[in-house]
């Protein structure tokens, strides 16, 4: 096959959707099949919408003889009056990767009701869909009003291989040290780590450590916000901002933590839950979104509406005190995440369904 992919700024940015679609380009060249990644610039909303009159994306999207073009929906902004001038002149089908849908996520209701407006007739224009979940699924059916052909490949298991026995769980789990906590992911406000931080300040300050891993570049302001608490509430001897990790400094972290917090307003999927997992920390997420098909409640961990505080405190002062429950989810955790496909297996799924699409 020869694959057309659209996207903002770079492959290699470090994020759920950016890591999904790279695991989907080195699967593809991998068995053969040519891969252009056509790239946008990150720019706000409203300068991503004149993109949608751009000459060089008319010609690089129309160039090399692709037999499909890919999309990646976070980018519907800038395609949404495009896609219609190109489906007059291209012989190929379009299909949209759809991590989570921008209309999705909590704001005020005026702004979702433009944003959804903008996809909408984004989501009209495209032949077929990838989801990476069940849940991004209905979102997108339901605001289009009626299904295209489609298929859900959820994100794999294995991007961070953990090393860690039962045993080693267990011991973790029993330890009389602080229950250490971690947050993996983007320093932006719908991730609500804002949220974490001022739950986690109402328990007593011996219980907890929270590691904080992910970019404050992403939204400075708001990274500064964030420093700005953890000052205000005197909490520099809890709280670690550790900046972006990768690799095998990720992995120990993990190793050494006893549960993943991520209380995210919104996920569409929630890879990093099924990462942590792997490692055997119980996660922590919201009711928002798709991480009820990853977590299963009291189980292998919790799941808490968006913005409750109360509840979140709760759930990690339970843990703090109940050594023998951390144990019995964390066990429960590893297990759910090896139940989980690997990464090729998603990819898999995905090639079938875009060769389908060719020869329809």
């Amino acid at each position: 096959m020869n694959v057309g992919l659209i996207i903002y700024g770079s492959l290699e940015t470090v994020t759920g959707g950016f890591l999904y679609d790279r695991k989907l380009v080195h699967y593809l060249r991998s068995m053969g099949d040519q891969v252009s990644v056509i790239s946008l610039p990150w720019r706000n909303y409203a300068c991503h919408i004149v993109d949608n009159f751009s000459s060089n994306l008319a010609r690089s999207s129309l160039t090399g003889n692709l037999d499909i073009l890919l999309q990646d929906e976070l980018n519907h902004p800038s395609l949404f009056m495009f896609n219609r001038r190109l489906k007059a002149r291209a012989h190929f089908p379009i299909v949209s990767i759809v991590h989570h849908l921008r209309s999705s996520e909590l704001r005020p209701q005026w702004q979702n009701d433009f944003y959804g407006l903008v996809e909408r007739r984004y989501l009209s224009t495209i032949d077929g869909f990838v989801f990476n979940s069940k849940t991004t699924r209905f979102s997108v059916e339901s605001l289009l009003g009626y299904d295209k052909p489609s298929v859900v490949a959820y994100p794999g298991r294995d991007n961070v291989s953990p090393d860690i026995t039962e045993a080693r769980i267990e011991e973790r789990s029993k330890a009389q040290d602080p229950l250490r906590i971690m947050f993996v992911g983007s320093l932006i406000p719908r991730k609500e780590l804002h949220t974490l931080v001022s739950a986690l300040s109402r328990l007593p300050r011996e219980t907890w450590r929270l590691d904080v891993v992910g970019s404050p570049e992403t939204d400075p302001g708001y990274a500064s916000g964030i420093r700005s608490q953890i000052e205000k509430n005197r909490l520099e001897n809890n709280v670690q901002l550790l900046g972006t990790l990768h690799g095998s400094d990720l992995a120990r972290r993990y190793t050494s933590s006893h549960l993943l917090a991520v209380p995210s307003s919104y996920e569409g999927f929630g890879i990093v839950y099924l990462e942590a997992m792997g490692f055997g920390l119980p996660a922590l997420a919201s009711t928002a979104g798709a991480a009820h098909e990853i977590i299963t409640h009291g189980r292998d961990g919790f799941l808490v509406q968006p913005g409750d505080m109360d509840a979140i405190a709760e759930h990690v002062h339970e843990l703090t005190t109940d050594r023998q429950k951390l144990s019995r989810m964390s066990l429960a955790a590893i297990e759910r995440h090896w139940s989980h496909p690997t990464w090729t297996q998603g990819s898999e799924k995905i090639r079938s369904f875009l060769e389908e699409m060719i020869n329809r």
